[in-house]
């Protein structure tokens, strides 16, 4: 299960481990309900086209299906409204969702890299699954963002994500709370690729204005096309060495 804080995030950071990985799969978008129907539309949502909020939010759920369709997974969603739209605190139905999951559930989790949406996420997450006979938490490098550190896609990656004083907060932050293992590091073939290229185009409302943000992070060669998971064991865990993989 992945926990995709907005509609186009698991499509972005885990496509191609998605393609990889056997049995079944689901995408969680955590931020996926509808804003209040007077809401007024977000600047993001107004810079993606939208004339509404209820617009941008029937859009991306249609766009949503279509990307998981192409990933293979089961598209779901909990009934929390995009950040915008939204005051804070508890994401509602998270913690219930995995408190409810079979034991041997592997749940993908945002790392949470410069963005607050994705450490609330992972921070509410985590707490939910502490149980060491539950599912097991993993969590995924946050693309875009984390591609954008030197020599991204290379064995040097993680130890430059750490160091990097820009963007390897989320990283530090969690290594000073777990043991973190790599255990997918994903570096797409040219068939893989295209596949993770036409989920990440399903999402075409937002993309114009990632690029603002991140420059043509669609290139070739470029952020996307490798990925990081890590497993993460609580540190001072007596069962860290028996468990396998």
């Amino acid at each position: 299960m992945v926990l995709s804080p907005h509609f186009d995030d698991a499509a972005l950071s885990v496509a191609g481990l998605l393609g990889r990985l056997d049995g079944p799969a689901a995408v969680v978008t955590v931020h996926g309900g509808a804003p209040p129907a007077q809401a007024p539309v977000s600047w993001w949502d107004a810079g993606c086209g939208f004339a509404t909020a209820r617009e941008a939010h029937r859009a991306r759920l249609e766009e949503d299906a279509c990307a998981c369709a192409l990933m293979g997974v089961e598209q779901l969603t909990l009934p929390n409204a995009d950040s915008p739209y939204r005051d804070g605190g508890t994401l509602t139905g998270l913690s219930e969702l995995l408190r409810e999951l079979h034991p041997d559930t592997r749940v993908l989790v945002p790392l949470g890299t410069n963005q607050p949406d994705h450490a609330a996420v992972r921070d509410q997450a985590l707490a939910a699954l502490t149980d060491p006979a539950g599912p097991r938490p993993y969590v995924y490098a946050d693309l875009p963002y984390t591609g954008a550190v030197r020599r991204w896609g290379t064995d040097a990656a993680v130890e430059r994500l750490t160091s990097d004083p820009a963007y390897g907060g989320a990283l530090r932050e969690t290594a000073a709370r777990y043991r973190m293992r790599v255990a997918y590091d994903v570096r797409l073939d040219d068939t893989e690729w295209a596949a993770k290229r036409a989920a990440i185009v399903c999402h075409s409302s937002q993309l114009a204005p990632v690029a603002v943000g991140h420059g043509p992070f669609l290139r070739k060669p470029g952020p996307l096309q490798a990925e990081l998971v890590w497993e993460l064991e609580p540190l001072g865990d007596p069962t860290a060495h028996t468990r396998e993989p």
